[in-house]
């Protein structure tokens, strides 16, 4: 098993920045990689962004290339996703998940664990 703890979640100004902090806990030897997902009310899940533990070869949803940078701290067990240049639009609730297979980073229904998600909301 694999507990996941999501923060740094807000209210934040069209064009301003937060970094979203993932905490994993549990067998996180067993990890492939990681990801953050999103989901605005009244529309299904998205993908963002996600990692490859071990290698740190990351991936972007096209619309958040650019904006958005996913990255690490193996030694603490810890997921990042910091946003830059934030939009009404980007306002949702945010997961990250873990994925203990190989099946493709960007597809949710790889994952295996998820968080209970932060809420960022991006006033304009």
């Amino acid at each position: 098993q694999v507990q996941l703890v999501e923060s740094g979640g807000g209210l934040v100004q069209a064009g301003g920045s937060l970094r979203l902090s993932c905490a994993a806990s549990g067998r996180t030897s067993s990890i492939y990689g990681m990801g953050w997902f999103r989901q605005a009310p009244g529309k299904e899940r998205e993908f963002v962004a996600a990692i490859r533990w071990s290698v740190g070869t990351a991936y972007y949803a096209d619309s958040m290339k650019g904006r958005f940078t996913i990255s690490k701290d193996n030694a603490k067990n810890t997921l990042y996703l910091q946003m830059n240049s934030l939009r009404p639009e980007d306002t949702a609730v945010y997961h990250c998940a873990a994925n203990q297979n190989l099946r493709p980073l960007n597809v949710m229904t790889s994952y295996d664990y998820w968080g209970q998600g932060t809420q960022v909301t991006v006033s304009s």
